[in-house]
Formats: C-alpha cells, sequence, structure tokens
C-alpha cells in the first residue's frame, strides 16, 4: 500500500480500529497508525496533511 491508496488504507483502520471514531483521530496518530499497517510500504516523508486528510475523510465513509 501506499499514501495515495486513501481508501485501502481506510478499510484497514476500519478493521483495526472499530471503536475509534475517526472524527477525533490527530494528523500524528493517524500518520502512525498508517506506518504500522502491514503491507503498507511507502516513504513516510511522502504524506502530508492533503493525504491525511482524504484518509481520513474515506475513514468517516467507512465508519458510517
Amino acid at each position: 500500500m501506499k499514501w495515495t491508496d486513501t481508501q485501502q488504507i481506510a478499510e484497514e483502520l476500519y478493521d483495526k480500529f472499530p471503536d475509534v471514531d475517526p472524527k477525533t483521530v490527530r494528523f500524528t496518530d493517524l500518520h502512525r497508525w498508517v506506518m504500522e499497517l502491514p503491507g503498507f510500504d511507502d516513504d513516510p516523508n511522502r504524506s502530508g496533511e492533503k493525504i491525511l486528510e482524504a484518509i481520513q475523510a474515506a475513514w468517516i465513509d467507512e465508519a458510517e
């Protein structure tokens, strides 16, 4: 997985953290959690606020 795989990342986060409200997650935690996902293999410095916002939005959609 790469940073641009926002939907797949969101699904993985939803499965891994079913009791977490994605609206309350800080970007620093989100970044760390994405980096820790199995199968994630991308440069930590390639993510930015825009990518993290997209992942968070997809996770919110997944949770609803």
